[in-house]
């Protein structure tokens, strides 16, 4: 197993993001296909809205994690194929409905389902892309599977809820906000790593580890999506600037800003998050950048990132387990 010394020296000489997708072409081309074949319904709209949104440019990370994981610990089954489709329709359904939540009209450049087909209809579909997920779950024949995945859709409904008590709450901690942000966003990728280690039957040692890995990893790849809400260009973003600040989310910049600015600046932030819109959002970056709460975020981040790559400690030497440390440096030198 690797030592920490050769933890950091792979961490230096690790892949480009590219290099990770080449690894699983030819298992995420497969998981592509099945996705295409499982989206099929008999009723045309959930069709058309499936397949717009699964083809709609993600980047597919959380079932690349999955695959990734599994290759890593040496699996040659074929299940890790259906449970990264599996979870790619968790995910979209998750964005199904918080896009009708949060009534959003722009994701990755384009427009959201809701903007185009409407509310009921998005909410509806993502309804059929779960019950489409436990289908295919179930067809994997593993109650341990079973049990996380159904753990795991139940939390993040849970994230959901807390993060909507959170909107227009400018009294929001920091502590309260990690814990939205590590059940909404970060449970699923934690759920993929986990069950790459289930598929191969590896101890429970290692199905900890790489559920670690994964929970440090959504995190901060959910600390960064909140840097860049502040920080990218709509292209690169694929919505709108300030979004978050708009609907009212009190995300960790915010937080962090209206603590430790002067009265006037608390109070902008104070006030842009309890009315929501972006009227003062001149006046909340200016804020940000002068209590260093871009970089705050940043940090925190990065200490996440740092906390994954721990995780990875005893996995084998191999190019998947290269491609697991650099998943953990994209997720934090990310631009978009």
């Amino acid at each position: 197993m690797p030592s920490m010394l050769s933890l950091c020296s792979s961490i230096k000489n690790s892949m480009d993001i590219k290099h990770v997708y080449e690894l699983v072409a030819a298992d995420t081309q497969a998981v592509d296909e099945l996705i295409q074949q499982r989206l099929y319904s008999e009723v045309e709209l959930v069709n058309q809205i499936g397949q717009y949104i699964v083809n709609s440019g993600g980047k597919r990370l959380r079932p690349i994690l999955l695959l990734l994981t599994a290759r890593a610990f040496g699996y040659e089954g074929r299940h890790h194929l259906e449970l990264a489709a599996v979870i790619e329709f968790i995910h979209t359904a998750t964005l199904l409905h918080d896009d009708v939540v949060d009534a959003s009209e722009l994701r990755r450049g384009k427009e959201t389902a809701n903007a185009v087909w409407g509310n009921e209809a998005s909410v509806l579909v993502g309804d059929f892309l779960y019950s489409r997920s436990f289908q295919m779950m179930v067809a994997v024949k593993n109650m341990r599977v079973m049990d996380i995945l159904s753990e795991v859709t139940n939390i993040i409904a849970e994230g959901e809820v807390k993060q909507l008590l959170n909107v227009g709450n400018a009294d929001t901690t920091e502590a309260e906000y990690l814990d939205v942000i590590h059940s909404k966003t970060a449970k699923l990728f934690e759920a993929s790593a986990q069950l790459g280690a289930v598929l191969s039957e590896r101890p429970i040692e290692d199905e900890t580890a790489m559920a670690a890995y994964g929970m440090h990893l959504g995190a901060a790849y959910q600390l960064v999506d909140d840097v860049l809400d502040y920080s990218a260009s709509t292209e690169e973003l694929g919505k709108n600037i300030g979004d978050d600040l708009a609907e009212g989310k009190p995300t960790l910049p915010l937080i962090h800003a209206m603590q430790h600015g002067n009265p006037e600046q608390a109070a902008t932030i104070r006030k842009a998050i309890e009315n929501g819109g972006k009227d003062d959002i001149k006046a909340v970056m200016a804020a940000m950048e002068a209590t260093g709460s871009i970089s705050y975020t940043s940090q925190v981040a990065q200490q996440e990132a740092d906390k994954a790559l721990v995780s990875l400690v005893n996995v084998p030497e191999s190019p998947y387990r290269e491609a697991l440390v650099t998943l953990a440096k994209f997720s934090v030198a990310r631009t978009y």
